[in-house]
């Protein structure tokens, strides 16, 4: 049949359709919206079933991918061994510190019945803080914690040579660098407060507190000493311990000293200003004046030229006071005015002195030695020395 058979003009072979409101369009959507239905349920369904895996999975899994840097609270940490620590102080029965794990702790707590167990870290901190409060060179010191026997440093005492460039004049070769090697031994500092077994059986006595105090006291004073006058002999070698010569002849491995015009005495307020212009500039920024309370009492009565005191007092709580713009540290073990004691120092200490330390403090109980008492015997490993003989000079309290 041709095509002009059909009213449509189409050929014998092309397929019929419906129109718009034909009954097989409305089945045919009738039908896609059904699948559709099914389609969408079963993805709703599935979504939840993952979000809730993922929930599960959240809940089991967060402890583990917690960062790093969010680690368990330090008291949560150190609760075991403070616990054991005090049971070791008051009975003996060291069972509960050998069985300390410091990995799964995430703490150091290596024991050695011969040498002492280390102080929890509870009375560790204390201890510590008591020594960073005290009045000692500790203060202003650079204070480095190391692991070794000794701390080594390394002093470029030299001048940095420098020039200006021109692509048509010859180079002038820079100086060969002066390297100083300055190496601070550690000591075995220790302490040995003592206590009756009746107070240590009392449980309202605070023993980490008490240990703590003793400790600290007996630490802070010999430290404070060995900073200053020291002789590097089984101690810390303190920045008095070197020779004191006149800075106008000064040389390194020497303080620099500057006369306060009178033996014994000052023979002006001016002594201070040249001790302060003896330093130099760059170190005068960070700058401190050290002295004992005899010595501060004798600067507060200074005027100059005007009528004015030298000293001011702090305007906070713990401020310290001021001596021609600079702070005052009181060290209890610097030298009385005397004929050539140098009873002042004057200089940046961070840059000039440290003090090297092994930040583990370790405590062996003895409750034999002194029956019925119980001794403590605490030790920890420390020294100090000068790393730049530059950054501090002293008064002496000469004529010349």
């Amino acid at each position: 049949m041709s095509t002009t058979d059909r009213p449509d003009g189409r050929g014998p072979g092309a397929p019929e359709t419906k129109g718009a409101s034909g009954p097989d369009l409305r089945v045919a959507l009738t039908g896609f919206l059904s699948d559709f239905r099914s389609f969408r349920a079963e993805t709703l369904k599935k979504i939840d079933t993952q979000e809730e895996r993922l929930t599960m999975l959240d809940r089991k899994t967060a402890p583990l991918g917690r960062p790093a840097l969010a680690a368990p609270d330090h008291d949560d940490l150190a609760a075991p061994h403070v616990k054991a620590f005090e049971t070791y102080l008051r009975s003996g029965d060291d069972d509960a510190l050998r069985g300390l794990d410091y990995e799964a702790k995430a703490m150091s707590t290596a024991v050695a019945g011969d040498g002492g167990y280390l102080v929890d870290p509870v009375t560790s901190d204390t201890i510590r803080s008591v020594l960073d409060s005290t009045a000692s060179i500790r203060a202003v010191a650079n204070v480095v914690n190391v692991e070794a026997g000794a701390y080594d440093v390394l002093v470029d005492r030299g001048t940095l040579e420098t020039g200006w460039a021109d692509e048509t004049a010859a180079q002038t070769e820079t100086g060969t660098p002066i390297i100083e090697r300055i190496s601070i031994p550690l000591h075995e500092l220790s302490a040995m407060p003592k206590a009756s077994q009746r107070l240590l059986d009392d449980s309202a006595f605070d023993i980490d507190a008490w240990l703590a105090t003793r400790i600290a006291e007996k630490f802070a004073r010999a430290e404070a000493a060995a900073f200053i006058s020291g002789t590097g002999s089984g101690r810390p070698r303190g920045f008095l311990d070197h020779t004191i010569a006149d800075n106008e002849t000064w040389a390194w491995g020497e303080i620099g000293y500057v006369p306060s015009g009178a033996d014994g005495d000052f023979g002006s307020a001016d002594a201070l200003i040249d001790l302060v212009y003896a330093l130099g500039a760059t170190y005068r920024a960070n700058a401190a004046f050290v002295m004992n309370s005899k010595t501060a009492g004798a600067v507060r009565r200074l005027k100059d030229n005007d009528g004015r005191f030298l000293w001011a007092d702090g305007l906070a709580a713990g401020e310290p006071a001021r001596l021609l713009g600079y702070p005052v540290l009181i060290a209890e073990d610097m030298p009385e005015i005397a004929t050539n004691a140098p009873a002042i120092a004057f200089g940046d200490f961070h840059a000039g002195y440290t003090v090297a330390e092994r930040p583990d403090i370790r405590v062996l109980r003895d409750p034999f030695s002194a029956k019925p008492n119980v001794l403590f015997y605490a030790t920890k490993r420390v020294g100090g020395d000068v790393t730049d003989f530059a950054a501090i000079k002293v008064l002496r309290f000469s004529a010349t």
